[in-house]
């Protein structure tokens, strides 16, 4: 993914949680990005968005092991809807690329 895309995405993220990601979006909003990132870029966006808050010292390993509980267990619908709300009022594209 180009710099600039994962940027946006970034923003995206910072605009749809100014205050910082609540800790019961964090599943959800994992499994939303993993299908539009790699996983390696999934970390990146994780270790970003939770450096300066309580849980930024969640390692990679711990990020990683939570990517795969999501990809293996998708959250219920109604968290889904409720964290793609609030991304797309700050304007996230809802319909993934394709890779």
């Amino acid at each position: 993914m180009a710099e600039h895309t994962f940027n946006s995405i970034l923003t995206w993220l910072h605009d749809g949680y100014p205050q910082g990601v609540p800790q019961k979006d964090y599943f959800p909003l994992l499994a939303l990005l993993s299908r539009t990132l790699t996983e390696e870029e999934v970390v990146r966006a994780a270790q970003t968005v939770l450096k300066g808050t309580d849980s930024d010292e969640v390692t990679e390993q711990e990020i990683r092991a939570a990517i795969h509980v999501v990809t293996d267990k998708e959250p219920n619908p109604e968290e889904m809807h409720q964290v793609a709300s609030r991304l797309a009022s700050v304007g996230w594209p809802l319909a993934a690329p394709a890779r």
